[in-house]
């Protein structure tokens, strides 16, 4: 039987056309996805920006996931996002790990450990393992894959981190490109560009002689126009579309 993880990175290594009109689809990468978690012997996947920490819904970080509905659904009605061990690691570290539903929900701090790990049982997702990933301008995401197989060895964690940055770049690109014929006005233009430098909104406020509330007035509206969950998201999606040099 043909190896699909060595398909899968080939797919994604040998993408040469920067024309998102012709990169595929989500729908292409969904596919894959789904493919290379059957030949791990795992359920289902999960492409995520890593969440900020004033993010209150898991749902609108997910990019691509076979995770049920209803399952999304729950997680955030129960607020699992808050006190998560699985996010607070990932937004500290850029290493793979793996995840075990029960042993890793015991850390948390809110009580809600049993929620999570039944909820994760239940959908036949109760082991896996996460791969972070980033894109060229420093978005951050990860990849993950979960199941109720035994734990992955070193080398499944190596194939499949491998291909963690290819797969969420993809995406993101594939994303921003929907998004290309977005109308930004030259002050939200402004906003993004200094946003990109690394200014803070205070610092943009001294530099555009506006008040720190009209700058997040504007980053704010153009990140909503974009489509994106956070400043940092709303820029890369703009440079994408060639709305920022």
């Amino acid at each position: 039987m043909a190896d699909r993880f060595h398909t899968a990175s080939a797919r994604f290594r040998h993408r040469r056309d920067p024309d998102p009109a012709t990169l595929g689809s989500q729908e292409d990468v969904a596919e894959t996805l789904d493919s290379l978690a059957k030949h791990y012997g795992l359920r289902g996947y999960l492409l995520i920006n890593v969440p900020s920490e004033t993010s209150t819904d898991f749902s609108s970080n997910v990019l691509l996931t076979s995770w049920p509905d209803e399952m999304l659904k729950t997680y955030d009605h129960a607020g699992l996002i808050f006190g998560s061990p699985v996010i607070e690691r990932l937004r500290q570290s850029t290493n793979p790990f793996t995840y075990d539903a029960d042993r890793t929900n015991r850390r948390r701090a809110d009580g809600k450990a049993a929620i999570a790990a039944s909820l994760f049982e239940r959908h036949g997702l109760s082991r896996g393992a996460y791969f972070p990933a980033h894109n060229s301008v420093g978005l951050r995401g990860a990849l993950a894959f979960g199941g109720t197989r035994d734990v992955l060895n070193p080398r499944e964690m190596a194939e499949l981190n491998a291909v963690a940055n290819l797969i969420f770049t993809e995406v993101v690109e594939l994303r921003a490109g929907r998004r290309q014929n977005v109308s930004l006005s030259r002050r939200e233009i402004e906003c993004l560009s200094w946003a990109s430098a690394g200014k803070t909104s205070v610092e943009m406020s001294e530099i555009l002689g506006l008040s720190e509330y009209t700058v997040n007035h504007y980053l704010n509206r153009a990140t909503r126009k974009l489509d994106a969950v956070n400043r940092v998201q709303a820029v890369a999606k703009a440079i994408r579309a060639g709305l920022l040099n």
